[in-house]
């Protein structure tokens, strides 16, 4: 730590520098977890390095992805809970990388907040170092924003965004689909990072007791129900894209299966789903009933138990479901593609 990089006037209007080195010092070793190519000691500097190794690749590209947590942060801070936020940060971005066939490399974040608590920002650095590694990339650099007087003292806001490689021959061609080829469903661990807006109105969690056991989600309570990190679909994903032709992916996040799923399907197909087929989580079905919402309005918004969904052909529906199976996944046939103008039928 630099001493001698001390403002007094600057700590006078809000912003304690010597926090930031702290908080840097701290994160240190959930980044070390991380790395296979870079060092941790690098964090710090002006850009994250990366060696790019292009061994087996004939025309590489290079996909990214953007997101944030949104207001789901609510709840981390209602239940001041913040290692967790950071799997969500990672995860909506290297699940959309995936959607392209592409294996995600590398992360950086970005955190915003009206005070740097130092060992606050090292939890939420800890969920994203998580989230890297579950997801097999490196969290190679970041930044720390402290606003004060644009955030509350006690908040702060969560972004990131990550680089993957696919080559150019296995991008996931959707115009290969064809009526009769199968929809396959990876389960969703809840809401996941999306519908938060909605979800905190339905519960006024506020004012209700988020730490209380609730009986409709097995005794577990809402707080940690919602806070449940959004699930992670690399490693299993990638495996699948090794031995099996991928037609279509599709990251159910905000706008459910009505927006999601038609990104995957081509003009003049859709896909035929059976209600009684989806395997809805209780947290859906709580949040239903005690929000009276309507089965469209569920599907349009949150991702009801699907937190991805994959078509392959017909004869490749059984082998994917095993390769998905044995990487962890409770994976299912959730549909059928269909010619058809509309790109979801939920019958």
């Amino acid at each position: 730590m630099n001493m001698k990089s001390k403002s007094d006037s600057y700590a006078a209007a809000g912003v304690d520098i010597t926090a930031g080195y702290k908080a840097v010092e701290l994160m240190k070793k959930h980044i070390a977890r991380t790395m296979v190519n870079g060092k941790a000691d690098d964090i710090g500097g002006f850009g994250g390095l990366f060696p790019l190794d292009l061994e087996g690749y004939k025309k590489p590209i290079l996909v990214s992805g953007t997101d944030g947590v949104g207001t789901k942060l609510k709840l981390a801070f209602l239940m001041d809970k913040h290692d967790t936020v950071g799997i969500d940060c990672v995860a909506m971005s290297v699940n959309d990388v995936l959607c392209c066939g592409a294996k995600p490399l590398f992360f950086l974040d970005y955190i915003a907040c009206g005070k740097n608590y130092p060992e606050k920002i090292a939890d939420i650095v800890a969920g994203i170092a998580e989230g890297c590694v579950q997801s097999g990339c490196e969290l190679i650099g970041g930044e720390t924003a402290e606003m004060p007087g644009f955030y509350p003292i006690d908040e702060y806001d969560l972004a990131g965004f990550a680089v993957g490689i696919v080559d150019r021959d296995k991008v996931i061609d959707k115009t290969s689909m064809k009526a009769g080829d199968v929809m396959i469903a990876l389960p969703s661990s809840g809401v996941h990072s999306n519908g938060f807006s909605l979800v905190r109105k339905v519960f006024d969690v506020e004012n209700c007791d988020l730490k209380a056991p609730v009986a409709e989600l097995g005794g577990k309570s809402l707080g940690e129900t919602l806070l449940t990190p959004t699930r992670i679909y690399v490693k299993p994903m990638v495996k699948l894209f090794d031995e099996v032709k991928v037609k279509g992916v599709s990251h159910i996040t905000g706008g459910g299966f009505y927006e999601n799923m038609p990104r995957s399907i081509p003009d003049g197909l859709g896909v035929k789903i059976k209600l009684s087929d989806v395997k809805v989580l209780p947290i859906f079905k709580l949040l239903q009933k005690v929000g009276g919402i309507d089965d469209h309005d569920m599907f349009n918004t949150f991702n009801m138990g699907v937190g991805m969904s994959v078509v392959v052909a017909k004869e490749d529906a059984e082998r994917a479901v095993e390769i998905l199976r044995a990487a962890g996944e409770d994976a299912y046939v959730i549909g059928e593609i269909i010619e058809s103008e509309d790109k979801v039928t939920l019958i």
